[in-house]
């Protein structure tokens, strides 16, 4: 009863200022504060604050509250915990590389360029290049040449 005395004296103070507000012709700011002013009355008629009180008072809740707060603390310890010792840490790294070994469809990634002369059961050939370096040397070589331009 007191706690629904006290928002509509809230409510209706900040209304008070949103008038008073609005009479100094400053219409968006009044209708912000009667916006702010509005929801403490919203809450009593729809029966929260009797509930947040009705929570406030209840030893039981109270209890809820405290071992939902443990079971936050332990899970984050336990995660700090796995984060400093490493625990888990080389079964994750296991599983993955295990994955990218057995991959679904191992020729999915393969080009299909050439493949449907040859048959599908054999993979295309890349074409060799020409020089003395392979093809990522070349590309490296290209990367250099750039830099070099720069000056870097």
């Amino acid at each position: 009863m007191i706690a629904e005395t006290i928002c509509a004296a809230a409510s209706v103070a900040g209304l008070g200022v949103a008038g008073i507000t609005a009479y100094r012709k400053r219409f968006l700011a009044a209708a912000r504060i009667a916006a702010y002013a509005l929801v403490p009355l919203g809450l009593v008629l729809t029966g929260a604050v009797q509930w947040v009180v009705d929570t406030a008072f209840s030893p039981t809740a109270w209890i809820g509250f405290g071992l939902l707060g443990g079971a936050w603390a332990l899970f984050m310890t336990v995660r700090a915990v796995e984060r400093r010792s490493g625990v888990g840490r080389k079964d994750r790294k296991a599983a993955a590389k295990a994955a990218r070994r057995e991959a679904v469809a191992p020729a999915a990634s393969a080009p299909s360029l050439g493949r449907g002369a040859r048959g599908a059961a054999e993979p295309a050939a890349r074409p060799k290049a020409s020089g003395s370096g392979s093809g990522a040397g070349e590309d490296f070589s290209d990367i250099e040449a750039i830099l070099k331009k720069h000056g870097i």
